[in-house]
This record gives C-alpha cells, structure tokens and sequence, in this order.
C-alpha cells in the first residue's frame, strides 16, 4: 500500500480522526514541579496534517533558567520576555479546540497545566497525543525514541535541537506522514484525555542551575491531577537486567521521595509501555528510590526478593529507550 497523499480528500479521512492539531514544544527550567517554562511554540495543523500557522514565544520564568547548555536561553535574554501570564491567552488561542500533540507529550502537557494554575486559568486542551506512542502503534523501525530518530526517518532536517520553534517545526513535518500511515492502516490514533490541574500551592524555591532540590521542598498534595491508570497492555518480561534496557510490560515500583513530581515520572513511565505498580512482590522487574538504605517496606522486600534497584537519575535515562515487547 502507498501513503496518502496531498490530494486525500477529507471525506475519505477517518471519521474518528480530530479536526485540528496544535503541535507544541516547550523548554523549561527543569524537570520537577517548580520548574518553568522559558519558551514555547506552537504548529496549528488541519485535520489532515497540513500547516495551518506557526508561534512561537519566549517565556521570562522569574527564576533561573535552569540548562543554559541545553536550551540556549540565558538570564539576560529572558530578562525582557513577557511572563506567562501575559502571555497564557495568546497560548491558549493556538491551543484551544485542537488536540495537543507533542514528543514525550505528558512533559509538555504537565509543564503546561501547571503553568496555567498559576496563572489560575485553564489550559483548553481536552486531549493529547504523544508522538512517541504514536511511532509503536505504527511500528517504525526506529533504533530509539528520540526526536531526531524520528526525523531522520522521515527525512526531516532538525537544524536547531532544543529551540522550541524548531523542534516544533521538525515535529509538525514528522506529524503529518504519520498521521496519515495511521489513517491509511486504519489504525486508531492513542489519545489520551488531558485533565488540568485542580489545586496548586506555591512553593518558595532557591534554584541554581545543576542543582536538584531536596525531597522536603515537594508537598504531595500541592499538585492535584485526577487521573485513572490504564491497564499495561504487554505481558511482564521478568526482571531488569543491569545494562540492558527496559522492556515494555516490565513491573515498575517507586519508593520515597523523587526530584521529577512522582505523578510525571509514572506517566512517563506508563506511556513507553511499562507498568507501574504500587507495592513491591517477587513479580517486580525493578524498584526505584533515591535512598536504597531506607528501611521502607518496599526496600525492605525488594532486597529480600533480589528485585533489583535503581535511582531516578538512572531510571530517566532509561526510559529514553524502553525495548518493545516483542523485541
């Protein structure tokens, strides 16, 4: 079979399928629940894929600007941006009625949300859809997750990695062919639905660039998404086996307190295809903790179990290539 092409019309697009698309990009400060945005952009993009408009905008986070390596954006260039306030309705516009697309889009979603409850609005977004996701349900042969891996496979030129702007457009282009793959397979898009946040209490932080605030400054219920887990779909694989990647189905359990905000590192986790459980038994592929020496009860049965453990620095770079199931 052939890929659909321009001339696609809209009546033969599955009926199923969102009238609209907004594919976003933010960088931030961080990863944890304090952090900020410091630039965002948005591709409006029509039923079928096709660019409808782009913006793109920087974001003065009130705070440091966290990976100046990464994202470019020093102190002094953010100084005269406008806050997220001044611009949260402009966002909201490009955003409103269309579905979020975005790479690893439970980031971007939360990054946003919380944003927004901040500025005690709420972002119109009811639905996401992650690229990455996307790429298993159509089986691309790709050697990981990454952005560039997935431009690369459609001869897609990234020119400017981790420039909001560019990493939109990138994604916008690697979008739309595979948007139509999934349509001309029939294979059914996986939106997931976008809840805001409810509650938000601010927290008074210090942070320095490279440095992790401690456990004690994140309050469990300041942040209040109300969500149910899906089932994972894969069978469990069995243990973690140190230097080999994770794989899909795999049973993942999380003790004590983390730097990422507990609730994304889940999502994240949940959303490469691994299964997040809340205690630990002898069928738990790993346990991940920040403090192996604490007496809790799932340390406690996980070293009587032999499951073995990692820390969450270790267990993000993992999760950029978790093995399919099958593989």
């Amino acid at each position: 079979m052939t890929m659909l092409d321009d001339r696609t019309t809209a009546a033969a697009w599955p009926a199923a399928y969102p009238q609209g698309y907004a594919v976003v990009d933010v960088e931030t400060t961080g990863l944890a629940r304090d952090d900020r945005i410091v630039s965002a952009a948005v591709y409006r993009l029509d039923a079928q894929g096709n660019v409808e408009d782009h913006w793109y905008t920087l974001v003065n986070p009130e705070r440091d600007p966290g990976p100046v390596w990464i994202h470019g954006l020093t102190s002094e260039v953010l100084e005269s941006a406008p806050l997220f306030t001044d611009i949260a309705h402009d966002f909201a516009h490009r955003l409103d009625g269309r579905v979020l697309v975005a790479h690893n889009a439970i980031f971007d979603w939360s990054m946003i949300a919380r944003e927004y409850a901040r500025a005690e609005r709420v972002a119109p977004v009811r639905q996401r859809l992650c690229t990455i996701a996307l790429s298993k349900e159509l089986s691309l042969p790709l050697p990981n997750h990454k952005l560039e891996s997935l431009a690369a496979h459609f001869g897609v030129v990234q020119r400017r990695a981790h420039n909001a702007l560019d990493d939109a457009r990138v994604l916008a282009e690697a979008f739309r062919p595979s948007l139509h793959a999934a349509a001309e397979r029939g294979v059914r898009l996986p939106l997931l639905e976008c809840r805001p946040l409810t509650e938000w209490s601010s927290t008074p932080t210090t942070p320095r660039i490279g440095h992790q605030a401690s456990g004690s400054s994140y309050r469990p219920n300041s942040w209040r998404p109300s969500r149910r887990r899906p089932a994972c779909p894969y069978p469990n694989p069995g243990r973690y086996e140190p230097d080999k990647p994770l794989k899909q189905g795999m049973r993942v359990a999380f003790s004590g307190d983390t730097s990422i905000e507990r609730e994304l590192l889940e999502d994240r986790a949940i959303e490469t295809g691994l299964h997040v459980a809340t205690s630990v038994s002898r069928l738990t592929s790993l346990l991940v903790t920040n403090d192996p020496d604490a007496a809790t009860s799932k340390t406690v049965r996980a070293k009587s179990y032999g499951t073995p453990i990692v820390d969450e620095a270790a267990f993000t770079q993992l999760l950029r290539d978790v093995a399919a199931a099958d593989d």
